[in-house]
């Protein structure tokens, strides 16, 4: 049988979508156990789900004892569940809550298999789904605890069922209302779990379809009757307590203090210029990105058919409006994938150029190099000799997706070099999450220094010595996650004063003179037990964390 015909019979039914959604398993699965709670936003969100489980408090959502007024709730409440079915929040386990990220990976996959399908036929909608799946922004999102994978699963839903809604008045096969209440469950989820970037990429594409066609017959067939009460019904109820709870005050500074900085400035320091998103796309897309030159051109080659008409407008305004905010972070453009998968999957499906066929070959070599060459500078940095044989692996697996698909594309092979490149590329991931990187321990910190306590017993949740630990001079939101919800963010005097009180304390280098200053007016002593040293990834500081146990008081003279 021909690779048509086992792509025909492979994709026949729900089985395209199941294969796009394994795709994306496979591809996220090996991060989500291995790799260690990342900072910041991971562990923050994390943190506040575990103190939502220890409050029984579902609405408000807090960071120790801060209030944490920036996304919904919807992602914390998938989380909480999550934890509450497989773990438990005394644990600490942190793939209990990357879970519904794994999980809103593989949904992305599926509906984006079944929005092509209505398009590009049931084989091109398992591969589209398939290029969504394996790419690396969305598998690297799958086992990162936070809302962007969720996100672009629901939004991805919500636009596969107005693909299909649109298909239907162009000609294609009538929809009933399970397509529409898919419609409206995306809709409605996107928004609880991040606000309005959900509803922003569905409302652009809808004015882009209206612009580009000059009607919109669809529009009035997507159900809004009963639909806009679906969605009252699910945001509804947690804006109206949140409102209620905090007088309002998460509205005025999620909106005020999160969003609306994000519009005017580089936020947070994230700032990047327009062409940022763009630059960044043929490597976050790898390895479908091999396909992408010939996407580019066969989006304009066919823009008259609604599938390939319908992809650009779910891609170009999404991408032009990321690019003309001036925050900006890598993930911000992920929920327009689904839309990229699509073009390249009608450049797949189509005969291939020799411009779209040599620029995916250079695309693909330098995707697959970049990568490799990432790997050796991360080891050369922050490894030490028994890491080569990892960091070979991993690097050696994603030269070999780049250089195989290149070759391939080179031949004329294009659907071996997309299934060649694609499997390799699952491997070199799952070998950079699951063999590489949980092995660069001067990254890791906070696992660190929770492992040196737990040698020493000094882990408060081992139930010997006192919580809360005091930290002087780290503050990362992984420490919180990994020693529990009291730990003492504070100075040096604070871990004097812990030291003083039978309990430990970690003393990062520059407060140690401040400590010892402390511990002799307190007149405490305390004995150091452990060094971690490394780097906060997070504002590139070297770090020098002193572990100390209390020791037995002094005697006044």
């Amino acid at each position: 049988m021909s690779l048509e015909g086992h792509l025909e019979r492979l994709s026949r039914g729900w089985r395209g979508m199941a294969v796009a959604a394994l795709v994306a398993f496979l591809a996220g699965l090996p991060g989500v156990f291995t790799v260690p709670p990342l900072d910041r936003d991971e562990s923050r969100f994390a943190q506040a789900t575990a103190q939502m489980l220890e409050t029984d408090d579902y609405v408000v959502i807090r960071f120790q004892d801060e209030p944490r007024f920036k996304k919904p709730v919807g992602i914390h409440w998938m989380q909480a569940a999550s934890v509450s079915l497989l773990s438990d929040e005394a644990a600490r386990e942190i793939w209990a809550y990357r879970i519904p990220s794994l999980l809103g990976a593989m949904l992305a996959a599926a509906a984006c298999a079944w929005g092509a399908a209505a398009f590009f036929g049931r084989p091109g909608g398992m591969i589209a789904g398939s290029i969504l799946g394996a790419s690396i922004l969305l598998s690297t999102e799958a086992f990162i605890a936070k809302t962007d994978a969720a996100l672009c699963g629901f939004t991805t839903l919500a636009m596969a069922a107005l693909a299909r809604v649109y298909g239907a008045a162009n000609g294609g096969a009538p929809v009933g209302w399970p397509t529409k209440l898919m419609f409206w469950i995306g809709v409605s989820m996107a928004a609880l779990i991040k606000g309005p970037v959900g509803l922003m990429v569905v409302g652009l594409a809808m004015l882009a379809l209206w612009i580009m066609d000059r009607k919109a017959p669809w529009f009035r067939n997507l159900a809004w009757d009963w639909g806009v009460i679906l969605f009252a019904a699910v945001v509804g109820p947690w804006s109206a307590a949140v409102t209620v709870a905090t007088d309002g005050g998460f509205w005025l500074t999620a909106i005020g203090g999160d969003l609306a900085p994000k519009l005017v400035g580089g936020h947070e320091r994230h700032w990047g210029p327009p062409g940022y998103h763009a630059l960044l796309t043929p490597f976050l897309f790898f390895p479908g990105s091999l396909l992408l030159p010939a996407a580019l051109i066969a989006g304009w080659k066919y823009r008259d058919e609604p599938g390939v008409r319908f992809a650009l407008a779910w891609v170009i305004p999404t991408w032009l409006a990321f690019e003309i905010a001036p925050t900006k972070l890598v993930h911000y453009t992920l929920p327009g994938f689904g839309g990229l998968a699509w073009l390249a999957t009608a450049a797949l499906l189509a005969p291939m150029g020799k411009v779209g066929r040599w620029g995916g070959v250079v695309v693909s070599l330098l995707a697959g190099a970049l990568f490799a060459g990432l790997i050796f500078y991360l080891a050369s940095e922050y490894g030490d000799p028994s890491d080569v044989g990892a960091a070979a692996l991993a690097a050696g697996l994603f030269v070999a997706a780049g250089g195989a698909g290149a070759y391939m594309l080179a031949r004329k092979a294009v659907r071996g070099a997309l299934l060649t490149a694609g499997a390799l590329a699952i491997l070199a991931h799952g070998a950079l999450a699951a063999a590489f990187l949980p092995r660069l321990e001067p990254l890791w910190l906070s696992r660190e220094v929770e492992e040196a306590l737990a040698a020493r017993r000094l882990l408060p949740r081992q139930g010997i010595a006192p919580a809360p630990v005091a930290v002087a001079g780290y503050a990362e939101p992984s420490l919180v996650f990994a020693l529990g919800t009291p730990t003492d963010l504070g100075d040096a005097g604070d871990a004097a004063a812990a030291i003083a009180a039978g309990r430990p304390a970690v003393v990062e280098g520059r407060e140690e003179a401040a400590f010892q200053a402390g511990l002799e007016i307190l007149r405490a002593r305390a004995a150091l037990v452990g060094r971690v040293q490394g780097l906060d990834y997070s504002n590139g500081d070297e770090m020098d964390l002193r572990i100390y146990a209390p020791r037995s008081p002094v005697r006044a003279p």
